[in-house]
Formats: C-alpha cells, sequence, structure tokens
C-alpha cells in the first residue's frame, strides 16, 4: 500500500499564499483591543475585505464541493490548509472553514432536504447565519450519546421539543442550533436521536448563560465563541425543520458521525499549526535567552525538550496526513482507528509543546505578553473536545484486539518454537544425533 502526500505545483503556491496572508494581515488582528475581538459587528467589518479576497484565490469553504461554492478539497489537502490556519484563532471564519459552522455545513450537506439547504445552508456557507450544534447535555455524558434525554414527540405537523443542553457552542451568538435529540426511545440505541433545525427565535427556546471555561474564564454570555447553556421548554417547530424530512427520524447518530469524522482530522491539524507556533516561541527564545553561563540553547536539557517537541510534531504530522489520505480512499467510517489515533496523539502533542515553551520563557510565558498562556488554557480541553482521549484510546484499542485470538499457551512460547522446529527440522536433528551426538 502506497501512500503519496505529494500536493502539486499550484496547490503548493496556495499553501505559501495562505502562510503570507496569515501573516500579514490575519495575526495582526491579535493586537486589537479586547472589546473589538467580541464585538461581532465590528469584527465582521474588519475582516470582511479579507474574506473577499480569500474568495478570489478560491480558498473559501473548500471543504465543500464545488456545486456547494466550495473548492472539493480532499482530507489531505484541507488538513493542510488547516496546519496554517490552526497558527490563529481568526483565520478560520476568515477562510469559511470555522467550527461549529464547517461540520453544520457538511451535515446538512449530507442529510438535509433540497428546501432545508436553500433555506439554511447557504446562508450559512455565504456567511449571512451563525449555526449552533446542540447535543451534549449536563446530566448524561458527552461522549455516548446513546444517553440523550432531550425529546421530540411528534404532535401533528410539528415536533415539541423539552430538554437541557449545554456546551452548544457558539449557541448564545447563533441563528439556529442543530439539535440531536430522541424521537424514539423505543428502537435500539443507535436509532433513537433524530436531528432537528431549530431557530434561536422559537418561543420556548431559552439561552440560559454561556459556561465560562478553562481558556476563557471571563467569557460573557453573548460573546462570539461562547459555549451556551440552552433549555427547550415545549418548544414547538414544524416537521419541516426534521433534517432530512420523513427520511430524517431516526438518523440523528449517523448524521452526528458525518460532521464529526472530518472535524477531528482538521483539529489535529490546526493543533499542529498551533504547536509550531509555539515552537517557533521556544526555539526564539532559546537562541536569544543567556542564563547560567551561556543561551539557553547550550544547557542540554532545552535542547531536549527542542528535539522531543520536533520529533512528536513529526509524528502527528504524519499521522495526521496518513488519516486524511486514508479517509479520502475509504471514507470517514472506515478510518475511525486512524481519526481517533490522532485525536488523542494530537491533543497531547499540542500540550507538550505548549507546556516546554511555557517553561523556557519563565515568569514571560506565564504572563498574558505572549500568547502561550492562552493556548495553554485551550489545549487543556483538546483532550476532550470531540469526545475525551480515554474513548478514543478504547476505540484503537478494541479494534486492535479485534485481530488477535485467545490461546491457552502463549505463541511464542519457548515449547511451541521447539515443536515446531522438531516438526519441520526433525530429520536433521535425527541425523546430527546420530552422527554428531551433541
Amino acid at each position: 500500500m502506497a501512500w503519496d502526500f505529494e500536493t502539486e505545483p499550484e496547490f503548493d503556491a496556495k499553501l505559501r499564499w495562505m502562510r503570507d496572508f496569515l501573516d500579514r494581515e490575519i495575526i495582526p488582528l491579535e493586537g486589537l483591543p479586547r472589546h473589538v475581538q467580541l464585538d461581532v459587528d465590528r469584527m465582521d467589518e474588519i475582516t470582511a475585505p479579507l474574506k473577499e479576497e480569500v474568495k478570489r484565490q478560491g480558498l473559501w469553504a473548500t471543504h465543500l464541493t464545488p456545486e456547494l461554492g466550495g473548492m472539493g478539497f480532499g482530507q489531505v489537502k484541507l488538513g493542510l490548509q488547516n496546519e496554517i490556519l490552526g497558527r490563529c484563532s481568526f483565520a478560520p471564519r476568515i477562510f469559511g472553514v470555522n467550527a461549529p459552522d464547517t461540520g453544520n455545513a457538511e451535515l446538512l450537506a449530507e442529510g438535509a432536504t433540497a428546501e432545508q439547504k436553500e433555506q439554511w445552508m447557504q446562508p450559512l456557507l455565504d456567511g449571512k447565519l451563525r449555526s449552533a450544534f446542540s447535543m451534549t447535555e449536563p446530566h448524561t455524558p458527552g461522549s455516548d450519546p446513546t444517553q440523550l434525554k432531550t425529546t421530540a414527540v411528534r404532535d401533528g405537523d410539528e415536533w415539541v421539543i423539552n430538554g437541557r443542553k449545554w456546551f452548544t457552542s457558539n449557541g448564545s451568538v447563533a441563528d439556529f442550533l442543530l439539535a440531536m435529540v430522541v424521537t424514539n426511545p423505543e428502537v435500539e440505541p443507535l436509532r433513537r436521536t433524530s436531528m432537528f433545525i431549530v431557530p434561536t427565535d422559537t418561543p420556548g427556546l431559552q439561552i440560559v448563560r454561556d459556561v465560562p471555561v478553562m481558556s476563557h474564564p471571563d467569557h460573557q454570555t453573548g460573546e462570539p465563541g461562547g459555549h451556551t447553556e440552552v433549555v427547550y421548554d415545549n418548544v414547538r417547530i414544524p416537521h419541516a425543520l426534521l433534517v432530512g424530512g420523513d427520511d430524517g427520524v431516526g438518523q440523528g447518530f449517523v448524521l452526528a458521525q458525518k460532521r464529526l469524522g472530518p472535524g477531528r482530522i482538521h483539529h489535529a491539524m490546526r493543533w499542529l499549526g498551533q504547536s509550531r507556533r509555539a515552537f517557533d516561541m521556544l526555539c526564539e527564545r532559546a537562541v536569544s535567552r543567556e542564563a547560567h553561563g551561556g543561551k539557553l540553547g547550550e544547557k542540554q536539557m532545552v535542547q531536549d525538550w527542542i528535539a522531543e517537541s520536533e520529533a512528536e510534531m513529526r509524528a502527528a504530522r504524519l499521522l495526521t496526513l496518513q488519516a486524511a489520505w486514508h479517509m479520502d480512499r475509504h471514507g470517514a467510517s472506515k478510518s475511525r482507528v486512524e481519526i481517533a489515533i490522532i485525536k488523542f496523539w494530537g491533543a497531547k502533542v499540542l500540550f507538550n509543546v505548549i507546556d516546554r515553551a511555557i517553561q523556557v520563557h519563565g515568569a514571560l510565558g506565564i504572563s498574558s505578553d505572549l500568547p502561550l498562556e492562552s493556548m495553554y488554557r485551550a489545549a487543556r480541553a483538546a483532550r476532550i473536545y470531540d469526545g475525551p482521549d480515554e474513548v478514543h484510546k478504547v476505540t484503537v484499542a478494541r479494534r486492535i484486539l479485534k485481530g488477535y485470538s485467545e490461546v491457552e499457551t502463549p505463541s511464542e512460547h519457548l515449547s511451541l518454537r521447539q515443536a515446531a522446529a522438531q516438526e519441520k527440522f526433525g530429520d536433521y536433528l535425527v541425523r546430527w544425533a546420530d552422527n554428531n551426538p551433541l
């Protein structure tokens, strides 16, 4: 089996343009006052010309097929693009590939009716609407959606939704939610849920709060990037908002998987971009700072950090590209092991590299004068996003163990090797024993 990650010269030129554009036009946004960064209208005004330039380059919403306005990039190309965009949190939105909108658009592209695509998906792709994915609940494990409690009950040509969700990312600024809820609790677990489009102005839908988190402890409800707690209190929506129409009943789990597989690849590649940025800061500090009679880069411990970081990042990059390659050829459902591996390994590498970069900067590293402290706090959440590390490790281990069978005696035991040798080479052993006893 051959793996080929080579890209054509035209795409290499696009990657170079993206790197330059990010450094020249996007990273300076980080220097804006925080109140401007969090003002949706002001940021839209500032970034609108940047989005137009991205569209002129043919790099807007590249995760989608050309008929949907994208470039039809495969996962390998998307991974390479996201590796660049991951260096700055503003970049994905400027390129039309920001979460959760990208995953929601993919979900609608896969499962929505033609009318739903026209009314909800296309404006989402054009940047005219914002969306949120509403699955996780406070009182059920997010890693096990078969335990969801929020329900939707059919009432004539309407559905009535009741329940509580949280970590509905961007929910307080979204125009609509994609809600995964139980529609038939009596069937087998993976067929119990369905997906609904819920406009945020629907009566009964209550935005309770944005939950402050480790990466944004001072976040206020209504600011972009929040993790929203939502109550569905007899929320009535028309049957037309069931994703997929009549065929969408019981398809919630399947549709959720459509958005999670590619999303995990993109997370992992964006983490590589963040890791590389932290690594660059580490190395710059190592060649600049003097302590205890020499540059930090001359100290063996710092050299160990640099070598370990480079090796871990290269391994993560190759694992992620291989997973992307596998998805391009076999689809997400047949790439679960590959996706699970890069999810937990990429999160680990991200955390390790940022941690070392902070350590080499000393007190400066934990200050807000550098982006490392905020990167560090966000990196801890990477081990939970889209499923905790432990779940992904279980997926990998179970799939690997299916290739092995139970034995009474270990197959590498000397007694079995001796028996095999006796059977295969017995004649030689008998002849040698007769002629020249050992």
